[in-house]
Protein backbone atom coordinates (compact mmCIF):
# COMPACT_ATOMS: atom_id res chain seq x y z
CA UNK A 1 0.00 0.00 0.00
CA UNK A 2 1.26 3.43 -0.96
CA UNK A 3 0.03 6.86 0.00
CA UNK A 4 -1.96 7.24 -3.19
CA UNK A 5 -4.04 3.85 -2.11
CA UNK A 6 -4.74 5.70 1.09
CA UNK A 7 -6.68 8.46 -0.74
CA UNK A 8 -8.61 5.91 -3.14
CA UNK A 9 -9.47 4.02 -0.12
CA UNK A 10 -10.90 7.06 1.61
CA UNK A 11 -13.13 8.53 -1.21
CA UNK A 12 -14.13 4.57 -1.11
CA UNK A 13 -15.18 4.61 2.46
CA UNK A 14 -16.79 7.99 2.06
CA UNK A 15 -19.18 6.89 -1.43
CA UNK A 16 -19.62 3.69 0.93
CA UNK A 17 -21.01 5.32 3.71
CA UNK A 18 -23.06 7.85 1.89
CA UNK A 19 -24.73 4.46 0.17
CA UNK A 20 -26.05 3.34 3.29
CA UNK A 21 -27.02 6.91 4.66
CA UNK A 22 -26.86 10.38 3.18
CA UNK A 23 -26.57 12.08 6.24
CA UNK A 24 -23.74 10.05 8.05
CA UNK A 25 -21.37 12.41 7.55
CA UNK A 26 -23.38 15.77 8.89
CA UNK A 27 -24.71 13.55 11.76
CA UNK A 28 -21.16 12.50 12.83
CA UNK A 29 -20.51 16.05 12.72
CA UNK A 30 -22.74 17.49 15.50
CA UNK A 31 -20.79 16.13 18.21
CA UNK A 32 -19.55 13.29 20.09
CA UNK A 33 -21.06 10.95 23.02
CA UNK A 34 -19.02 7.46 23.01
CA UNK A 35 -19.89 4.81 25.20
CA UNK A 36 -16.72 3.69 25.88
CA UNK A 37 -12.85 5.18 26.64
CA UNK A 38 -10.60 2.90 25.04
CA UNK A 39 -7.10 2.52 26.15
CA UNK A 40 -5.00 0.27 24.05
CA UNK A 41 -1.47 -0.39 22.05
CA UNK A 42 -0.03 1.53 19.58
CA UNK A 43 0.73 -1.77 17.77
CA UNK A 44 -0.57 -1.42 14.18
CA UNK A 45 -2.18 -4.97 14.34
CA UNK A 46 -4.52 -4.49 17.18
CA UNK A 47 -6.84 -1.42 16.31
CA UNK A 48 -9.99 -0.61 18.94
CA UNK A 49 -12.91 -0.26 16.33
CA UNK A 50 -11.49 -3.61 14.49
CA UNK A 51 -11.98 -5.70 17.26
CA UNK A 52 -15.10 -3.88 19.16
CA UNK A 53 -16.67 -4.25 15.72
CA UNK A 54 -17.66 -0.41 16.73
CA UNK A 55 -18.39 2.49 14.03
CA UNK A 56 -16.60 6.28 14.39
CA UNK A 57 -18.30 8.12 17.41
CA UNK A 58 -18.57 4.72 19.86
CA UNK A 59 -15.25 4.91 21.51
CA UNK A 60 -12.73 7.72 22.76
CA UNK A 61 -9.63 5.79 21.85
CA UNK A 62 -6.12 6.32 23.39
CA UNK A 63 -3.34 4.41 21.78
CA UNK A 64 0.34 4.26 23.68
CA UNK A 65 3.39 1.75 23.94
CA UNK A 66 1.56 -1.38 26.28
CA UNK A 67 -1.16 0.45 26.80
CA UNK A 68 0.07 2.28 29.97
CA UNK A 69 -1.71 4.18 32.32
CA UNK A 70 1.29 6.18 33.92
CA UNK A 71 -0.04 8.83 36.47
CA UNK A 72 2.80 11.48 35.12
CA UNK A 73 1.95 11.24 31.36
CA UNK A 74 -0.37 13.82 30.61
CA UNK A 75 -1.56 12.53 27.54
CA UNK A 76 -3.43 9.52 29.11
CA UNK A 77 -4.17 11.70 32.10
CA UNK A 78 -5.56 14.51 29.89
CA UNK A 79 -7.71 11.73 27.71
CA UNK A 80 -8.90 10.34 31.03
CA UNK A 81 -10.38 13.63 32.50
CA UNK A 82 -11.67 14.71 29.49
CA UNK A 83 -13.83 11.49 28.65
CA UNK A 84 -14.85 10.58 31.77
CA UNK A 85 -15.77 14.28 33.19
CA UNK A 86 -16.82 15.79 30.18
CA UNK A 87 -18.06 13.18 27.45
CA UNK A 88 -19.00 10.69 30.43
CA UNK A 89 -18.37 7.37 29.01
CA UNK A 90 -19.68 4.50 30.92
CA UNK A 91 -16.93 2.15 30.06
CA UNK A 92 -13.16 2.56 30.73
CA UNK A 93 -11.18 -0.21 29.19
CA UNK A 94 -7.80 -1.05 29.60
CA UNK A 95 -6.99 -3.69 26.19
CA UNK A 96 -3.49 -5.56 25.86
CA UNK A 97 -2.80 -8.29 23.48
CA UNK A 98 -0.67 -10.95 23.71
CA UNK A 99 2.75 -10.90 21.43
CA UNK A 100 3.13 -7.24 22.98
CA UNK A 101 6.86 -5.83 21.81
CA UNK A 102 6.50 -3.38 24.48
CA UNK A 103 5.89 -6.20 27.37
CA UNK A 104 8.34 -8.64 25.58
CA UNK A 105 10.97 -5.71 25.63
CA UNK A 106 10.45 -5.16 29.30
CA UNK A 107 11.38 -8.76 30.05
CA UNK A 108 15.03 -8.38 28.27
CA UNK A 109 17.53 -7.72 30.70
CA UNK A 110 18.95 -4.39 27.94
CA UNK A 111 19.26 -0.73 28.19
CA UNK A 112 16.56 0.53 25.65
CA UNK A 113 18.05 4.12 25.60
CA UNK A 114 14.79 6.40 25.69
CA UNK A 115 12.18 3.26 25.87
CA UNK A 116 14.10 3.00 29.91
CA UNK A 117 11.65 5.50 31.55
CA UNK A 118 8.65 3.94 29.51
CA UNK A 119 9.38 0.03 29.98
CA UNK A 120 10.00 0.53 33.41
CA UNK A 121 6.29 0.78 34.41
CA UNK A 122 6.35 -2.70 32.98
CA UNK A 123 9.29 -3.77 34.60
CA UNK A 124 7.31 -2.80 37.72
CA UNK A 125 4.57 -4.90 37.57
CA UNK A 126 6.81 -7.76 36.81
CA UNK A 127 8.20 -6.99 40.51
CA UNK A 128 4.76 -6.78 41.85
CA UNK A 129 3.87 -9.88 40.65
CA UNK A 130 7.67 -11.62 40.25
CA UNK A 131 6.79 -15.22 42.32
CA UNK A 132 3.69 -16.09 40.37
CA UNK A 133 5.75 -15.07 36.93
CA UNK A 134 8.77 -17.18 37.98
CA UNK A 135 7.04 -19.65 38.78
CA UNK A 136 5.82 -20.00 34.91
CA UNK A 137 8.54 -21.93 33.43
CA UNK A 138 7.16 -21.86 30.13
CA UNK A 139 8.55 -18.69 28.59
CA UNK A 140 5.92 -17.84 26.06
CA UNK A 141 3.03 -18.85 28.91
CA UNK A 142 4.84 -15.82 31.36
CA UNK A 143 4.72 -13.63 28.99
CA UNK A 144 1.15 -13.45 28.24
CA UNK A 145 0.85 -13.46 32.03
CA UNK A 146 2.40 -10.61 32.43
CA UNK A 147 0.50 -9.33 29.44
CA UNK A 148 -2.21 -9.96 31.41
CA UNK A 149 -0.93 -8.48 34.52
CA UNK A 150 -0.15 -5.56 33.02
CA UNK A 151 -3.45 -4.98 31.79
CA UNK A 152 -4.64 -5.55 35.43
CA UNK A 153 -2.44 -3.03 37.25
CA UNK A 154 -3.02 -0.12 34.66
CA UNK A 155 -6.68 -0.73 35.63
CA UNK A 156 -5.24 -0.30 39.07
CA UNK A 157 -4.14 2.67 38.06
CA UNK A 158 -7.14 4.02 36.94
CA UNK A 159 -9.07 3.49 40.22
CA UNK A 160 -6.70 5.38 41.84
CA UNK A 161 -7.43 8.53 39.74
CA UNK A 162 -10.10 11.08 41.01
CA UNK A 163 -11.84 11.00 37.92
CA UNK A 164 -12.70 7.20 37.73
CA UNK A 165 -13.44 7.53 41.24
CA UNK A 166 -16.03 10.19 40.93
CA UNK A 167 -17.62 8.71 38.26
CA UNK A 168 -18.08 5.45 39.60
CA UNK A 169 -19.57 7.10 42.99
CA UNK A 170 -21.95 9.34 40.99
CA UNK A 171 -23.18 7.19 37.82
CA UNK A 172 -21.85 3.73 37.98
CA UNK A 173 -18.82 4.07 36.07
CA UNK A 174 -17.44 0.26 34.96
CA UNK A 175 -13.52 -0.06 34.25
CA UNK A 176 -12.46 -3.19 32.25
CA UNK A 177 -9.47 -5.30 31.59
CA UNK A 178 -9.06 -7.23 28.18
CA UNK A 179 -6.78 -8.99 25.99
CA UNK A 180 -6.39 -9.51 22.69
CA UNK A 181 -5.41 -12.61 21.59
CA UNK A 182 -3.71 -11.99 18.08
CA UNK A 183 -3.30 -15.58 17.31
CA UNK A 184 -6.96 -15.87 17.45
CA UNK A 185 -8.86 -12.76 17.07
CA UNK A 186 -10.63 -13.50 20.36
CA UNK A 187 -11.14 -10.76 22.48
CA UNK A 188 -11.09 -11.28 26.47
CA UNK A 189 -12.10 -10.39 29.53
CA UNK A 190 -10.28 -11.04 32.11
CA UNK A 191 -13.06 -10.68 34.58
CA UNK A 192 -10.74 -8.68 37.40
CA UNK A 193 -12.08 -8.55 40.27
CA UNK A 194 -11.98 -4.83 40.97
CA UNK A 195 -14.47 -4.13 43.44
CA UNK A 196 -11.98 -5.89 45.63
CA UNK A 197 -9.05 -3.99 44.34
CA UNK A 198 -10.57 -0.35 44.97
CA UNK A 199 -11.75 -1.42 48.28
CA UNK A 200 -7.79 -2.57 49.07
CA UNK A 201 -6.31 0.63 47.98
CA UNK A 202 -8.91 2.97 48.77
CA UNK A 203 -7.96 3.98 52.52
CA UNK A 204 -4.35 5.23 50.31
CA UNK A 205 -5.74 6.61 47.10
CA UNK A 206 -9.28 7.89 48.44
CA UNK A 207 -9.57 10.90 46.47
CA UNK A 208 -13.07 11.48 45.94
Amino acid sequence: MNVEDVFKNNEKWISDKLALNPEYFTELAKGQTPEFLYIGCSDSRVTAEDLMGIQPGQAFVHRNVANLVNNVDLNVMTVLNYSVRHLKVNHVVVCGHYNCGGVKAAMQPADMGILNPWLRNIRDVYRIHKDELNAIEDEGKRYDRLVELNVQEQCVNLLKTAAVQEAITQRGLTVHGWVFDIRTGKLIDLKIDFDGILKDIKEIYNLY
